[in-house]
């Protein structure tokens, strides 16, 4: 009971549908394959700016919380060092104490080399152990965490890579019989191209373009049989953008990201008719589903063509985010996107908006999202928010030098 308990609350954090026990094993009330993993909360991106954008993230112009998305941006970043503090209310209809904080580090070295550092903490809340009679036992408060340092570097002028390690633990809280501490780690790689619009109409305009493989790691196991581990969300991404300097003050830019879980889809225990056992599930009779126990190399490989509806199952795996911004005088900024899910892999889709100002070496950022499902979201009509400073050596606080000039 104890068990089944923080289990419930753990996924209703992170899930859509309303079957949790058959959510859990990657397969919900309805018969859908939908692709679950361990510590779901690295698949959110805190930042208040690609929150405000159907969370892009992939081609924007470098900033400190780059590290959620792109890291390989923070290669072009212009002032020298700074820091990002951000802030994510979780499920606030239902609980208070239930949040995301986070907090960035970086240091350029020399213009071309960035090396940055973030920890995520999230808390689940204070929850309510109780036995098989509900008679109340310990409470305790769940967190999650994630530390890691990265590396960026400019290979030309035009295009950088960056690479990162990644510490995870989540401690969902303990009994005498069962232990729900668990340990990962993980490793990010990403690149990050930029190239000027070369045209008199659209002077000063560029396209970026970005792709990231994260969270490469380890599986993570909640109960005494280490055989029976999960996997950490490991990601791909690609995203596009352009920039467009329409006169001195005003600015826009277009987004849109693709994303990708690398992870195995999951395979129904039973066949069509909902009672006979599926062979395929369990073939070597350990009780431990088979598309569980593959590699983490090769279920990242595997995963682009193992969904079991073929070539259309597999393409309704990837979310879709697109966005924009329009900056006026790098002083305020406005911001409007959307994110799409399939409604047969989760369902989450949603409007967003936001707004940023900054003065000085201080820029605040805010983004909302709106439902435009009936499927609920833990961020619906949530507000997230991001405080950045940023600071040059030497120089006049919050003014950067001005970017290089790329080659003709």
């Amino acid at each position: 009971m104890k068990k089944g308990i923080i289990i419930f609350i753990a996924i209703c954090m992170f899930t859509l549908n309303n079957n949790v026990q058959a959510q859990f094993q990657g397969v919900d009330s309805q018969g859908r394959l939908v692709i679950t993993s361990a510590v779901p909360f690295l698949r959110v991106n805190p930042d208040g700016r690609s929150g405000a954008m159907g969370d892009v993230g992939m081609a924007l112009s470098p900033d400190a919380n780059a590290v959620f998305s792109n890291t390989a941006r923070m290669a072009f970043m212009q002032t020298d060092y700074g820091v990002s503090v951000t802030f994510v209310p979780w499920l606030r209809g239902i609980a208070t104490d239930v949040y995301m904080a986070d907090l960035v580090g970086y240091y350029n070295i020399k213009k071309k080399q960035t090396i940055s550092t973030s920890l995520r903490y999230f808390s689940l809340g204070q929850i309510q152990f109780t036995d098989v009679n509900g008679t109340n036992l310990n409470s305790v408060r769940p967190v999650e965490l994630a530390f890691d340092i990265n590396y960026a570097r400019q290979l030309t002028d035009r295009f950088g890579l960056a690479v990162g390690l990644r510490y995870i633990n989540s401690n969902l809280g303990s009994t005498d019989t069962d232990r729900f501490v668990s340990q990962a780690g993980g490793a990010d790689i990403s690149m990050f191209h930029t190239n000027p619009i070369k045209t008199k109409k659209l002077e000063g305009a560029k396209i970026n373009w970005g792709l990231a493989i994260t969270n490469i790691g380890s599986k993570m196991s909640y109960s005494a049989n280490a055989l029976n581990k999960d996997f950490i969300p490991a990601n791909f991404a690609l995203g596009v953008g352009t920039e467009i300097q329409i006169d001195e003050f005003n600015k826009i830019g277009i987004y849109t990201d693709i994303n990708k879980l690398l992870i195995p889809t999951p395979i129904s225990p039973t066949l069509e008719d909902g009672t006979t056992s599926n062979p395929n599930y369990d073939a070597d009779g350990n009780g431990i589903a088979d598309y569980k126990e593959k590699s983490t190399v090769g279920a990242m490989f595997s995963s682009f063509g193992d969904a079991p509806g073929g070539f259309k199952e597999e393409m309704a795996e990837f979310t879709i985010g697109v966005g924009a911004e329009y900056i006026y005088n790098d002083l305020f900024m406005v911001r409007a996107g959307y994110f799409y899910e399939n409604p047969t892999k989760g369902a989450r889709r949603f409007l967003t908006a936001g707004v940023g100002l900054k003065y000085s070496v201080a820029q605040l950022n805010f983004s909302y999202v709106i439902p435009t499902s009936a499927q609920r979201n833990p961020l619906d009509n949530t507000m997230r928010f991001t405080l950045l400073f940023d600071f040059v050596k030497g120089g006049k606080a919050g003014t950067a030098p001005a970017a290089p000039t790329s080659p003709n």
